[in-house]
């Protein structure tokens, strides 16, 4: 700390321990990392309380049977409220990693002995990851063999062509898998469109056979930062 100049709020809760270490409590403003990916719980909440009969909606972060982190959204609502309809709007406003894998329906949200949310107390979540699309087979060869090299990278039995990369447990660290599995396909596929094209059935048009072209002469210039 400098008297009269800036310093940069992180959100971190932690606190001065007596031999000089800081000791890292949590965030202030549930901020996660999931996917790869910094998420805003809050935007998740908001988004989930526009969703048709929805009163109150919290969004935790839970761990599988796998180990992997996923999203889990609580919501207490009317008679009209639907776990399915509510994924189905989640899907058309939030980018697919924001997307909680995981709806529960409460009768009320656990509250602490102060009267707030308490995050410690929602139930763990019971059956499989919310996919919510029925199994749909490849259409072709390309399509096939992204379907085994899911089932391979994700460590899942059966994979469809509508199945989410990130319900499944996708992240960038996996996405760089699938990558290096295409090519010995003699495919090719951006990272970029794979997180834009979530499933099998909408990826398939970004996969494109890969041409080596090898300079056999001196080379110099600027080289660009890979995806590794």
């Amino acid at each position: 700390f400098v008297s009269g100049e800036k310093m940069y709020r992180t959100g971190d809760l932690a606190k001065w321990l007596p031999d000089g270490n800081v000791d890292f409590i949590g965030r202030i403003d549930y901020q996660v990392k999931i996917h790869g990916f910094r998420i805003e719980l809050g935007e998740i909440e908001a988004a989930m309380l526009c969703s048709k009969g929805v009163h109150q909606a919290i969004v935790a972060v839970r761990t599988d049977d796998r180990g992997d982190k996923y999203l889990c959204g609580y919501a207490v609502g009317d008679d009209t409220l639907s776990t399915d309809d509510m994924h189905i709007y989640l899907k058309q406003e939030l980018p697919a990693y924001m997307v909680p894998a995981r709806l529960m329906l409460l009768e009320q949200l656990p509250l602490t002995a102060n009267g707030k949310i308490d995050r410690k107390s929602l139930p763990e979540p019971q059956g499989t990851v919310h996919i919510g699309a029925e199994y749909v087979a490849p259409r072709n060869t390309v399509e096939q063999t992204l379907v085994s090299i899911w089932q391979e990278v994700m460590d899942v039995e059966v994979v469809g062509t509508m199945d989410n990369f990130f319900d499944l447990g996708g992240d960038s660290i996996k996405a760089l898998q699938i990558s290096a599995r295409l090519s010995k396909f003699g495919l090719q596929l951006r990272m970029r469109d794979l997180f834009t094209n979530p499933t099998i059935a909408e990826l398939g048009a970004y996969v494109h056979e890969s041409v080596l072209q090898a300079e056999q002469g001196a080379v110099t210039g600027p080289v660009h930062l890979t995806p590794v």
